[in-house]
């Protein structure tokens, strides 16, 4: 079910991102730059008056073959999934997508612990890389 992780900085540049199909990265690439554009409406509507925001931002967009959703830190770290629709997995639990977002803000922790990871900087750990396919495998 799950297509793409992606993992996206402060200012927008990519740290991380994953793909199940090398074929359509390039349609990810786009539909990720696409949801960014989502997620800081979505931010800008919830701190007009609130302290204390939800994490998950739940789906920021639907199009025929895939929906987009998001989850941002509170250090403005942008955490994007896509999911394949068809058939199979119309009826994705949003219980589902937040124990996902779970494991990546886990592993994404687990990486900035690292004293040899450099803030800011595209992300080339092994143990991250293995969560982030187990979210690609586990759903597909």
């Amino acid at each position: 079910m799950a297509s793409c992780v992606a993992v996206i900085g402060k200012e927008n540049s990519p740290l991380y991102i994953a793909c199940i199909t090398p074929e359509q990265e390039l349609g990810f690439h786009y539909s990720l730059h696409t949801s960014l554009d989502f997620i800081e409406e979505k931010l800008s509507s919830t701190n007009k008056g609130n302290d204390h925001r939800d994490l998950y931002l739940g789906l920021l967009y639907s199009t025929e073959h895939q929906r987009i959703f998001g989850y941002v830190t509170n250090t403005k770290i942008k955490f994007v999934i896509i999911v394949n629709v068809d058939a199979t997995n119309t009826n994705l639990r949003d219980n589902e997508t937040r124990q996902m977002f779970r494991k990546l803000h886990v592993a994404y922790t687990n990486v900035m612990s690292n004293p040899f990871y450099t803030p800011s900087t595209r992300i080339n750990s092994n143990k991250f890389a293995a969560v982030a396919n187990s979210i690609l495998a586990k759903q597909s």
